[in-house]
């Protein structure tokens, strides 16, 4: 049934149906003809993937992201970033990731991030002589900080399905979210030096206190969030219902750049967005317990262990594979899918649960960058108005970065893990 499974994901994939409809016929298919199970067991199985408390902060934080979008923060949080960095030669470029390092505790999604500060950021740097693919490519690579920095959709998910604690996976995300945003910025510094970019970034830079007192609002709502979570206050669900409030109450009466008027296509927007994610992770774990009922997770342990002789040549692998599927498989499905197979042989390794939940996403967010499928390249080419083609060869940067960074992640745990051990 495995290679059935996998032969018609594949085929179904190339020929461009949706993800979660792919996963769903597959899992079908593989009911129908190769095992004794009833179609009964598609609709249970589906509904009770989706019947998980933890899930219900997946539309709440969706829905803050798409207020806070919509309500004036990102202006704001990209005039507080640009009086820290943005008096530099490359002040630009690094107040875009600064930005997004700060709006991805708001939003959780790249995406979300990518429109909401490139909207600002791309024309930004256009008018100061950066090359419009530069612009894009930096935005789009400074945008997948949305899925590693808490709070983040990704991680519920994985959380979920791995039956891992949220608050940690949380927490553990902090310290690789600012190392690779340091390490970002230190690249797109020397990048700028190099290439002669950003040497009158400096001329609009402005004051920390204003920009501050400006940004007050937008500030606190990680603050709120992470520090309600781990004070113990409320849990990351509750949290998720909390940054909803805030956001609304921030946008329509402090910002006042929300409007009850246009609150209905906000609430669509998010709506829909969340309805393909949890069709998603429905049909997902369908196809989970399908290959759980089939052995396969033993079957690729066994073989591991027979093939892999140390931790650091399975880690090595686990980047290798999960590095291509990023490329081709989108986020969400890729956690559901391969999370519940690949954590217990960690485990086996002695890899901490929490740690390769963060070296998954972290490996899976580069797929957000990377063609043929990166939904960050996308947008961001969307945003800039250029075909995504031109993006390609100034990827190479900050991918190249990131990469570091990931190997950086994956062999040093405590880089993950030290905060999680404060608890």
């Amino acid at each position: 049934m495995n290679a059935a499974l996998a032969v018609s994901l594949i085929v179904l994939f190339i020929i461009s149906v949706p993800v979660a409809v792919a996963i769903g016929l597959a899992s079908v298919f593989g009911i129908t003809f190769f095992s004794n199970l009833p179609l009964l067991v598609v609709p249970q199985k589906i509904f009770t993937s989706l019947d998980s408390f933890p899930l219900l902060a997946v539309p709440f934080f969706i829905l803050a992201g798409n207020l806070m979008s919509h309500g004036g923060v990102s202006r704001r949080l990209v005039d507080f970033a640009k009086s820290i960095v943005g008096g530099m030669q490359g002040g630009l470029a690094s107040t875009c990731i600064v930005t997004c390092m700060i709006f991805a505790a708001i939003s959780g999604s790249s995406v979300a991030t990518t429109f909401a500060i490139g909207s600002i950021l791309i024309p930004a740097m256009v008018k100061h002589g950066y090359p419009t693919p530069m612009a894009a490519t930096i935005q789009a690579s400074s945008a997948e900080l949305g899925v590693i920095i808490p709070p983040s959709v990704p991680m519920i998910i994985y959380a979920v399905s791995t039956e891992t604690s949220v608050s940690r996976l949380f927490m553990a995300g902090i310290g690789p979210g600012i190392l690779i945003a340091g390490m970002l910025i230190l690249m797109v510094q020397i990048w700028c030096r190099v290439k002669g970019y950003g040497k009158n970034d400096g001329d609009e830079s402005l004051s920390i206190l204003s920009s501050t007192y400006k940004a007050f609002w937008a500030l606190m709502l990680p603050i709120i969030i992470l520090g309600g979570i781990y004070g113990g206050v409320f849990t990351p669900t509750e949290a998720a219902a909390v940054a909803v409030a805030y956001a609304l109450f921030v946008g329509l009466f402090i910002y006042k750049e929300l409007t009850f008027s246009g609150l209905p296509e906000i609430f669509r927007t998010a709506v829909v967005n969340t309805g393909a994610i949890m069709l998603i992770i429905g049909t997902a774990g369908l196809l989970s317990f399908l290959i759980s009922l089939s052995g396969l997770p033993q079957v690729i342990g066994g073989w591991a262990e027979g093939n892999f002789s140390s931790q650091w040549s399975f880690l090595l692998f686990i980047n290798l594979l999960l590095f291509f599927v990023g490329m081709f498989v989108e986020t969400s499905a890729a956690i559901l899918v391969l999370g519940p197979i690949l954590a217990p042989v960690a485990i086996n390794y002695g890899v901490d649960p929490v740690h390769f939940g963060i070296v998954m996403i972290v490996n899976l967010a580069m797929g957000m960058i990377t063609p043929p499928l990166g939904v960050n390249l996308f947008a961001a080419s969307a945003v800039a108005g250029i075909p995504v083609q031109r993006m390609f060869k100034t990827l190479l940067m900050p991918l190249g970065t990131v990469i570091i960074a990931l190997l950086l992640i994956t062999y040093v745990p405590q880089i993950s893990l030290f905060l999680t051990r404060s608890m």
